[in-house]
Parts: structure tokens; C-alpha cells; sequence
């Protein structure tokens, strides 16, 4: 597959976990995104992105996984026709002990899902290892993948099973002679003999487990090969302080600071995100010793993301040039919330969040962080190849990284209401850059049904004698009327419902737009207002959305299928169909 910002790309964001099929087992899985891949090519849409795909732990968030390379098996397929181990009378078996109605409805229940899909991937794992053995082409298979794997897998695997011995990935909170692989390993090697037996047996089920995954995800990128569909993954600029690599790889990362965002206007629903910024909890690198290693760790990660990815994203890719550090981990972020500055350093040793490893206060400093970001995200580069590389680049944005993303090759974001002319309107999308991808909203944003919703309730309580709800409605009606100009409507601001023809007049200039990339969320091509996530909330809602209806149900809905009509045509009049260079 070519890629080539000469070929525009019309795309579909979806979160994985909400996609449904009719037989699956509560939570998106990869025969859903198959559907889903089948459908999108079936539309003119010729790449598909998700979310991270890597084990996630407790709070299930993609963006907070266990380990940096391990996928995740909770979205896999786990049936007999996926899995050749796995037999159809121990399916049978473990699903009876689950409401699979219930499960199949509503949002993700993690602890069920993760129960169930772990229960059936022991039994399949306990028939595999029968044979193990007796030797067969299977087995040399799965010896060659856990080998070319080492790297990584056995301190992952090792990881896993400490997980479920102590029944938590907090790793500190573990007995102190396991709090590190090394420490771990001579702490298994001091066990009798049959206990390093089963802890052996556990890791070797742990690898089973990811050499399933891996070829049900090289199955999904066959698939898009065949289509001429890109598909495109998601790489988080940390990894979880509770994660293998931190577990494994200590020496590589400093554990004193927490990474985040600062503060922004746009997220007002969580206090402390509003006042101090968000405090992701993740560690920072040590880039003075990976820098000796060549980078050796992420050069790891990136190309096995690259193996399942056509093209992916990197997730806060400003974190590369510097990034705004808390000293303090997110456990205690309700403690600093009513503290002023003068306090919070009385606490924390005088130091408060800033950006590390300098800020962008003078021209040396800045000069500074875009050499070093540059440095790194070439050898980024030089793992994926030239225009695999998205960097989100959302945010607050120093002057020097678009252009320095620019110089890379590497395309950045253009969110549309955040793109404003020298003349105080929406920059028009035929003058966006040609590398970037262009989108009204990413996972983290209200989709344009709620945002439009949302200006609707303001105009709805203007008080002609309150002069603050005034000025609160021009405001709307300004970013409105920008808006509508953008998508080149011709309306003026008001009370203006957001209908099929407001939300294709908007998808339409998106697609016009001369971005090599456009692309839609799922909710905003459905003009729906399911969120997927709320950034700074703890909330049971936040990853745990589906969307209403199985994937194959879709185009048998006239209403649905109408809309994907006019979305197909869209898509050729704006010059994005597939090409023949994609397949």
C-alpha cells in the first residue's frame, strides 16, 4: 500500500470497544472492526482509524495501557470459528455461566468481559498446550513468534502473572522482592521446584495469548490490504506508570514527575483540570540513556505498532519537544486542588507543574526543544518510513512545532472551529496545509451535535435585560455564524436546528478541504451525541459507550443507508475516492 499525500483520504473514526456485531461477547472485537472495515470501503471511505489497541488495566482507559506493545485480548475474537484451539463444547461451557443478553446490551462491562475472554482463552490455551510436546507446525509457529518477540514478551508475560497473583498492576504495592522484573526472576528462582513449573506455564499462556493476538490483528490488516483501506492505529506519547515497561525497564524512565497537559479553557468540566491542567500520571523518559541505547525501547515499540498500522497517529506528539510535568502523581491531585501556588510548593519541595525539560520562554529555549523533538521524531521516522507518521499537535502549540512537523514530513491536525484567518474568520479548508489531517473532533472533543446543542441552550436563555447572558449569546452567535461560514451555508446565526442537511453541509466542506486526510467521527457522521470520553473525569461512562446497533444492521436501516448515499457522493465530488495507488 502507497501512501502519498498527492491522493486525498477520506476517513471514519471509531473507538473499537463500541462497535458491535450480533454474536459478540459485550464488547467490540476484531470481527466487529472487520464489519465495520467492509462497511467503511463499501461507502468511499478509504481509511478506518481507532484508539490504542494495547492491554489496558483497571481504569480500562486505551490511553493508559500495561504495556507499550502487548494487545489487548479483551478485543479479540473468542469463538471456536476464530480460535482453532478453542472447542465449541468449552465455549458452550464458559458462556453458560454469563447473561450474554445482558453482556451484548448497554455499556461495556469490563470485569465480565475481561472474565469471560480470559476463561476462554485458558480453555483454548489448555488444548494448545496438549500438544505442545508432541511438536507440529503450530507449535514451531508459536515458539518462532514468542522468540522474535523476546525482546519484550517475557517481562511482559512475567509482568501478567504477578498481575494476577496479587490481583492489582500497582507494582509498588507488591511484595518489595517483585517490585522489579530482575527482583522477580531471583525471587522465582529461590520457589520449589513445581512452583517455577506453574509460574513458567503461566507466562508460556500469557504469550499464547498475544501470539492469538497478533494473528487475529496481521488478519485485519490483510484485509485492508485487499480493500486498498488504510488502516490507522494510535501511539501514546507515555506509557502508564503502572505499566511492564516501568515494571521491565526502570532505568529509562523518571518516576519523580508526572505527565499532562496544562490548563485549558476548552475542558471546564473538571475543576482541577481547569485550574492546574491535566495530570496524566504518566512517567517521564530518560531520554540522556535511551539516547545511549539508540533509542533501543522505542524503536521496539513503533515498529511493532507499525506491523499491525498502515499509518498511525501519535498522541500528544507536542510531548516529544517538551512536555508540562506534575510533581506530584494524579492520587494526589484532590489535595493540591484548593492550594495556591505559595502552598502547593511548601508541599512538593518548591517545585509546581511546568514544562520539562525547559519551557518556551526565551528564543534559546525554544530553539532548544525543537532540536530535540526533531532528533527524536527522526528516529521515529526511521522505524515506520516516510508518511506513516500523524502527530497530534493539539493543544497549547508552540510557534516552531507545525513548522518543524512540517519540515519532518509529518502531518498535523487542523480542527476547524480552532483554525482561525488573520481576518477573524475560520481559515477556509482549501488553504490548509496539504500535510494534515483534518477533523472537527477526536475522541476527547463534544461531537457537533452536542457543541451545536449546546450554543442552542445559551441563545434558548438570553435575557434582553441581563447584560452578561448577552454577551454569553453574541459569543455563540459569533463562533456560529463562523462556523455556517465555513461550511459555506449561507445562514445567518439563530436558533438553527442541527439537522441531516446542516450536518452534511459541514461534512462537505471537511472533505473539500485540501487536507491529505479528513476524517469523521462516527458520531459526527451519524450526527449523534454519544461521548466517548470526557478528559480529567473519573466517570464510569468515560470508554465504556456503544454504539446502538451491530455494524451488518446498518445498511439494512433506509434512514442510515440514505445518509452513507449522500456521504459516498460527497466523497467522489471532493476528489478522495479510493485510488488504485492505495491498493
Amino acid at each position: 500500500m502507497k501512501l502519498s499525500p498527492e491522493q486525498k483520504i477520506a476517513g471514519v473514526l471509531v473507538p473499537l470497544f463500541a462497535l458491535r456485531r450480533e454474536e459478540d461477547l459485550g464488547v467490540g472485537d476484531t470481527a466487529a472492526l472487520e464489519d465495520f472495515i467492509v462497511w467503511a470501503h463499501g461507502h468511499g471511505l478509504s481509511l478506518v482509524q481507532i484508539l490504542p489497541i494495547n492491554e489496558t488495566g483497571a481504569d480500562n482507559s486505551p490511553y493508559n495501557a500495561i504495556s507499550s506493545t502487548a494487545l489487548d485480548p479483551v478485543l479479540l475474537r473468542t469463538d471456536p470459528g476464530a480460535i482453532e484451539d478453542l472447542r465449541a463444547e468449552d465455549y458452550s461451557a464458559e458462556c453458560a455461566h454469563f447473561d450474554l443478553a445482558s453482556l451484548r446490551t448497554g455499556p461495556v462491562d469490563y470485569p465480565k468481559v475481561k472474565a469471560l475472554k480470559r476463561a476462554l482463552l485458558w480453555r483454548a490455551f489448555l488444548v494448545f498446550e496438549a500438544g505442545l510436546s508432541r511438536g507440529s507446525e503450530r507449535t514451531a509457529d508459536f515458539m518462532a513468534f514468542r522468540r522474535s518477540k523476546q525482546e519484550w514478551i517475557e517481562d511482559y508475560a512475567l509482568f501478567r502473572v504477578l498481575m494476577d497473583e496479587y490481583g492489582s498492576e500497582q507494582w509498588d504495592l507488591w511484595p518489595e522482592a517483585v517490585r522489579t522484573s530482575a527482583g522477580a526472576r531471583r525471587w522465582i528462582e529461590g520457589q520449589p521446584g513445581e512452583r517455577q513449573k506453574e509460574w513458567a506455564r503461566l507466562m508460556t499462556f500469557h504469550a499464547y495469548v498475544q501470539w492469538i493476538a497478533f494473528g487475529q490483528w496481521a488478519g485485519v490488516k490483510g484485509l485492508c490490504d485487499r480493500l486498498g483501506v488504510v488502516l490507522m492505529g494510535d501511539v501514546p506519547i507515555g506509557v502508564s506508570y503502572y505499566s511492564s515497561d516501568v515494571f521491565s525497564r526502570g532505568e529509562i524512565f523518571d518516576l519523580a514527575w508526572s505527565g499532562g497537559a496544562p490548563p485549558e479553557r476548552i475542558f471546564k468540566c473538571d475543576p482541577f483540570t481547569e485550574k492546574w491542567g491535566q495530570n496524566w500520571g504518566i512517567p517521564h523518559y530518560r531520554w540522556d540513556v535511551l539516547k545511549e541505547r539508540n533509542y533501543d525501547w522505542w524503536r521496539q515499540r513503533v515498529a511493532t505498532v507499525r506491523s499491525v498500522f498502515h499509518l498511525f497517529r501519535i498522541d500528544h506528539v507536542l510531548g516529544f519537544y517538551r512536555i508540562y510535568s506534575f510533581p506530584w502523581r494524579p492520587q494526589r491531585n484532590a489535595e493540591f486542588l484548593p492550594l495556591e501556588e505559595v502552598e502547593a510548593k511548601s508541599r512538593t519541595g518548591g517545585r509546581l507543574p511546568g514544562f520539562l525539560p525547559r519551557g518556551d520562554d526565551t528564543p534559546e529555549d525554544r530553539a532548544a526543544n525543537r532540536a530535540g523533538g526533531e532528533a527524536l521524531l527522526r528516529m521515529v521516522l526511521e522505524e515506520v518510513g516516510e508518511h506513516c507518521l500523524v502527530g497530534e499537535d493539539l493543544g497549547v502549540v508552540p510557534e516552531y512545532v507545525r513548522p518543524s512537523l512540517a519540515s519532518l514530513g509529518i502531518a498535523g491536525f487542523k480542527i476547524p472551529v480552532w483554525e482561525t484567518a488573520p481576518d477573524g474568520r475560520l481559515t477556509p479548508g482549501e488553504d490548509y496545509d496539504r500535510l494534515s489531517l483534518a477533523t472537527y473532533a477526536t475522541h476527547d472533543h463534544d461531537p457537533l451535535c452536542t457543541m451545536w446543542e449546546k450554543w442552542l441552550e445559551t441563545l434558548a436563555r438570553e435575557n434582553p435585560g441581563d447584560a452578561e447572558s448577552g454577551r454569553e449569546a453574541g459569543g455563540v452567535r459569533e463562533q456560529m455564524q463562523k462556523l455556517l461560514d465555513y461550511a459555506g451555508t449561507g445562514l445567518a446565526a439563530g436558533r438553527i436546528p442541527y439537522d441531516d442537511a446542516l450536518r452534511e453541509a459541514l461534512l462537505r466542506a471537511l472533505f473539500r478541504s485540501n487536507s491529505w486526510i479528513a476524517v469523521v467521527m462516527i458520531t459526527d457522521l451519524w450526527g449523534t451525541n454519544e461521548r466517548f470520553n470526557v478528559p480529567g473525569a473519573v466517570a464510569d461512562s468515560n470508554w465504556t459507550r456503544r454504539l446502538d446497533l451491530p455494524v451488518a444492521a446498518w445498511d439494512g436501516i433506509p434512514r442510515m443507508a440514505g445518509k452513507m448515499e449522500r456521504i459516498a457522493r460527497m466523497i467522489r465530488e471532493s476528489g478522495r475516492e479510493a485510488s488504485p495507488a492505495l491498493r
